[in-house]
């Protein structure tokens, strides 16, 4: 059996690569070139797609006797993930440009370029479980073994298709014992930190990403209170997103938060909290996984972002959008983000919010 090896440069690609050699499959490593550094303006050591990345690869892959390849998938990544994460904050929503690269370079440039090489699997350092239930004849996805790094709300955008030939090794590992293979095989990455910040945007200053990327300067406007009255002023509305709290830069007796965003007329509405919570939200783009479709209601632990606890609720589907209602109003739902549902560990789906019901 053939694999292709997406090979970041990391610890937990490197070590997905040796576990896949370790069974015996044929491999080919795989880095994907998505941006170059200049061409996005970013500098950084812990960026991805810089040289470094690439030869910690190519030293992993020399070490497991693979060879290894460098695919440039620049012009693909500036249009479905950098241009979309722009346009996103221009339009006074938050974007996760984790998914948008999940789901159109590595499960889908990249399995098309494994397809043409004749490869049976893609294979990625990702956290989490890839079970086909014979009952319901679909593959699942499901959390992984590590609470703490499972990855399956980056996930939920995946086909059946691309379930069906994707491999994930790390499934039930912890990163502790991942380092440890690392270095018992004398992979030169085994100490390498991860990077916390969106790989195009290294030191975590978006907005300064966004005007030098576009050009632009994002004009100040007013910052109101929920009647509308003026209590100061922003510095440009792709700076600001729902729930903010720091860097406001507005003294008041109690903390002021971002409740809403006006691009129409350049408003950033504030408030001590009231408003930031939601009785449900409504996404679009959806993809189910677990289950065909969901008729009537069906019960769910919702997530909105990443580092969210899942909450109890409740999600009906209509017109191809996926409503759900918390049991009890959740904090800060924002548009852009992804709602992903579960079933006990297995994903039942997930989508864009488009809209927030209050």
């Amino acid at each position: 059996m053939k694999a292709l090896i997406a090979m970041s440069g990391g610890v937990d690609s490197a070590v997905a690569a040796y576990l896949m050699k370790k069974q015996g499959y044929d491999c080919i490593g795989v880095t994907m070139k998505l941006f170059q550094s200049d061409d996005v303006k970013v500098k950084g050591e812990h960026s991805c797609c810089s040289l470094d990345d690439v030869q910690d690869a190519k030293a992993v892959a020399r070490k497991l006797d693979m060879p290894h390849y460098v695919f440039n998938f620049a012009d693909g990544f500036r249009e479905c993930v950098i241009d979309h994460f722009v346009t996103s904050y221009e339009n006074g929503v938050t974007p996760n440009p984790c998914i948008e690269c999940n789901r159109h370079m590595k499960f889908f440039k990249l399995y098309q370029r494994a397809k043409e090489l004749s490869c049976d699997y893609i294979v990625t350092g990702h956290y989490a479980h890839i079970v086909y239930n014979e009952e319901t004849g679909r593959y699942n996805l499901k959390k992984s073994g590590d609470d703490e790094k499972d990855q399956t709300y980056v996930l939920y955008s995946m086909t059946q298709d691309q379930l069906a030939h994707t491999i994930f090794p790390l499934s039930d590992m912890k990163k502790p014992h991942v380092r440890e293979i690392a270095a018992e095989n004398g992979f030169i990455n085994a100490g390498k930190a991860e990077s916390q910040d969106i790989c195009f945007v290294p030191d975590g200053d978006y907005a300064g990403f966004i005007e030098k990327y576009t050009g632009r300067k994002y004009p100040a406007g007013d910052f109101v209170d929920r009647d509308g009255n003026v209590i100061g002023k922003h510095n440009g509305i792709i700076r600001y997103t729902i729930g903010q709290r720091k860097g406001l830069g507005i003294a008041a007796p109690e903390p002021y938060y971002v409740t809403d965003i006006d691009v129409t007329n350049n408003k950033v509405t504030l408030s001590h909290g009231e408003g930031l919570f939601a009785k449900g939200v409504i996404a679009d783009n959806v993809n189910l996984i677990s289950v065909p479709e969901i008729k009537g209601e069906m019960r769910v632990g919702a997530k909105i972002r990443y580092r969210h606890r899942e909450q109890p609720a409740v999600a009906t589907m209509e017109d191809g959008r996926l409503k759900v209602i918390f049991d009890e109003p959740q904090r800060a739902a924002t548009k852009g983000q992804a709602l992903v549902l579960y079933d006990g560990d297995n994903v039942v789906g997930g989508g864009t919010i488009c809209q927030i019901i209050k």
